[in-house]
């Protein structure tokens, strides 16, 4: 991962990559969209804080929002290099079978 550069936000009018290339760049922001979400639920799962009246449910749903909006981020900007990754190497696959 030390050396990519994070990928650059696409869109559906992207002409530089192939249709099949846009969704494996999807596919693997989702992945580490995925991962970053899980990872986030793991971290508030060591928390020590004392249960209150004000971390009810509302609390817990505000936080998964939260949680999901900023792995999106990540995910889009390449943040943590996850889905440049995986998409680095499942690409050989996608441009193997374009190619021949």
């Amino acid at each position: 991962m030390i050396g990519l550069p994070p990928l650059r936000p696409i869109d559906e009018a992207d002409a530089t990559l192939s249709r099949e290339r846009f969704e494996l760049r999807k596919a693997a922001e989702g992945f580490e969209a995925i991962m970053v979400r899980r990872m986030l639920e793991n971290a508030r799962a060591a928390s020590f804080a004392e249960k209150t009246p004000l971390t009810g449910g509302g609390l817990r749903q505000f936080e998964q929002m939260r949680d999901e909006h900023i792995a999106e981020i990540a995910a889009q900007t390449g943040s943590f290099g996850f889905a440049r990754s995986i998409e680095e190497q499942l690409a050989q696959y996608v441009d193997a079978k374009e190619g021949g």
